[in-house]
């Protein structure tokens, strides 16, 4: 496991090349904004979550995996299961714990102070996908380990879930073009940037659905799940409404938005 970080590191820029050179040749709707400035902002917020994660969480996932085993932490790590369906079920469940983690960030105010900074962005493309407050990526990690500790799964099967998750979080926001039957196809066994798109409608009744990042079925199963947006992909409105006026976002902004009093406080339901 020596090796992670550079294996996390390559899989997720060989995908954002993928996707960044797919939004040029078909991209699915025109952006408001240029992406120069956008890109500085939403990468200078994931660079920053990087130095934080990094400093607070040297061994992040994979290392508390190690430990469990270690110390005989977590369910896993007390039954008899083959290897192959350890990893199965250790990556269903912590797929379920970053859905209903990012119900919780929609449901509870206090929490989605912060997770508004993702859902600002007036546009959708393949860098609003790493746009996340430094507070929230802190809490995310703390649920994170907590639920590896808990659970006890091998640790090929943690990195092998970040590797994943960090893959479809770049897929899933992408603003690129899909035939509508292969994404019909495809949104049965992975979140497709048309079904997460709807996820980012100015409308709540949508942005409170299809909370899946990798797997499309919590959604299905647990009711939250919503086909196409009202207004269709080419014409719906991104975002959240009281940021319509200032589509131009910088760094500083998005890391104070949490805290600015007249901006934080409405929830995604309001």
């Amino acid at each position: 496991m020596s090796h992670e970080p550079l294996v996390r590191l390559g899989f997720f820029f060989g995908v954002f090349l993928v996707m960044a050179l797919w939004e040029i040749m078909a991209p699915c709707r025109r952006l408001r904004t240029a992406k120069g400035r956008r890109w500085v902002a939403n990468l200078g917020i994931l660079f920053v979550d990087a130095l934080v994660t990094r400093a607070l969480f040297p061994a992040a996932a994979v290392g508390m995996a190690l430990l469990a085993a270690e110390r005989g932490w977590g369910l896993l790590n007390n039954i008899e299961l083959a290897p192959a369906v350890s990893i199965v079920v250790s990556m269903l469940i912590l797929d379920l714990v970053i859905y209903l983690q990012h119900v919780m960030f929609h449901a509870v105010p206090a929490l989605w102070r912060l997770h508004q900074v993702h859902h600002a962005d007036v546009d959708f493309d393949v860098t609003t996908g790493l746009r996340f407050h430094p507070v929230e990526i802190v809490l995310s990690m703390l649920i994170k380990l907590a639920a590896v500790a808990a659970l006890g799964p091998p640790a090929v099967a943690v990195l092998i879930f970040e590797v994943v998750l960090n893959a479809t979080a770049v897929f899933n926001h992408g603003n690129v073009r899909l035939a509508a039957a292969v994404d019909r196809g495809l949104r049965w066994i992975v979140v497709t940037p048309d079904m997460h798109r709807v996820h980012h409608s100015v409308r709540p009744i949508e942005t409170n659905s299809n909370f899946g990042f990798n797997l499309p079925w919590w959604d299905r199963l647990l009711g939250t799940y919503r086909d196409q947006p009202v207004d269709g992909h080419e014409s719906m409105t991104i975002g959240l409404d009281r940021f319509q006026d200032r589509p131009r976002q910088n760094l500083l902004w998005l890391l104070a938005l949490p805290f600015n009093r007249q901006n934080g406080g409405a929830r995604s339901s309001a």
